[in-house]
């Protein structure tokens, strides 16, 4: 039996990324059996390895074609770094942690792994780099304009509207022509994945849903419109939702998820919620990208202190889902 190739990039590496990603992979009973792939650098590995005491064996490679059987090998990645420094932001840590996620987006585009997880950047990081991007879905959604940001665990699922923009700049989108090609573009992706199962429930945007136009009218002159168009279309989609309760009431219901029109507010109740099982999944992709919820917690890195947890629901979700999405290509 072939096994399916799952590529790992390692992140930030003054964050918490390698450190949740040995964690995780150390925990290999509790994982999918794959082939796991790293893209990163052998020195990161080799002195995170020290940090924690880990035994864990890594081949290394000069090309992913080398893998072989292995369950874990790691790709070398050029890039800047001569030393580790943990615990903040820099430019070299943020060229590294761009260079091992292009990488893997390469190979994931080739079809060279069936799945991508990405371990936390800093967005710092990058722009002290010179990169243009706001992270990785930023970067997804420059070559796939479709592209979703989302967030699953077992209680809660959540899309997200728009994701990394300022508040003012997010409710200047919200317009009834782009919150229909959202629906219809969230729908597609779900279709491919898990089709028939989900039940779409739009999140107003003002308080009681603007409580029929007197507490803001958004909700009567773009989101109910486009709503009604989706469902014209034959979409299963409903709201707009008072936002205080409707992420209460789709706990615990896996078919379920809720469209945040800005991402505080589908990202408070996730965490919330969900925070050490959350996973981030980027949909509106040729292939499965997810990552875990969290960022790179540079106030803990290189203390051995970081629950591996979400990075471990990454992999699974990630192994999951691009055996669905590979049967229906």
């Amino acid at each position: 039996m072939t096994l399916p190739k799952i590529g790992i990039s390692l992140g930030d590496p003054g964050g918490i990324g390698p450190e949740v990603i040995l964690k995780a992979l150390a925990s290999r009973n509790s994982l999918p059996e794959a082939q796991y792939v790293l893209f990163g650098s052998s020195f990161i590995i080799a002195e995170e390895k020290k940090s924690l005491s880990s035994t864990l064996n890594v081949q290394a490679l000069e090309k992913l074609e080398g893998a072989g059987s292995h369950w874990l090998s790691l790709v070398e990645v050029k890039n800047p770094l001569s030393s580790l420094k943990k615990g903040s932001p820099s430019k070299e840590n943020g060229e590294a942690s761009f260079h091992f996620f292009q990488e893997a987006v390469e190979a994931a585009q080739k079809g060279k792994i069936q799945s991508l997880v990405t371990a936390p950047i800093s967005k710092k990081s990058w722009e002290l780099a010179g990169l243009k991007w706001r992270g990785h879905t930023d970067y997804l959604s420059r070559i796939y304009p479709q592209a979703i940001m989302s967030f699953w665990s077992p209680n809660i699922k959540v899309a997200l509207f728009s994701s990394h923009l300022p508040l003012k700049a997010a409710l200047e989108k919200i317009k009834k022509e782009n919150l229909l090609d959202f629906f219809l573009s969230l729908h597609q992706c779900l279709k491919r994945i898990q089709p028939g199962k989900h039940h779409l429930l739009v999140a107003g945007l003002n308080p009681h849903a603007g409580e029929d136009g007197f507490l803001g009218s958004e909700e009567t002159q773009e989101i109910i419109p486009a709503v009604r168009k989706a469902q014209e279309k034959g979409i299963n989609i409903s709201g707009p939702y008072a936002p205080d309760v409707i992420f209460r009431k789709s706990l615990k219901k896996p078919d379920e998820i809720v469209i945040a029109l800005y991402h505080d507010q589908g990202l408070i109740p996730f965490k919330l919620e969900a925070f050490e099982k959350g996973v981030n999944l980027t949909l509106g992709l040729p292939f499965i990208r997810t990552s875990p919820d969290h960022g790179t917690a540079f106030d803990i890195a290189g203390r051995g202190e970081a629950n591996p947890q979400s990075m471990i629901e990454a992999l699974k979700l990630a192994y999951d889902l691009s055996s669905a999405f590979r049967s229906s290509s």
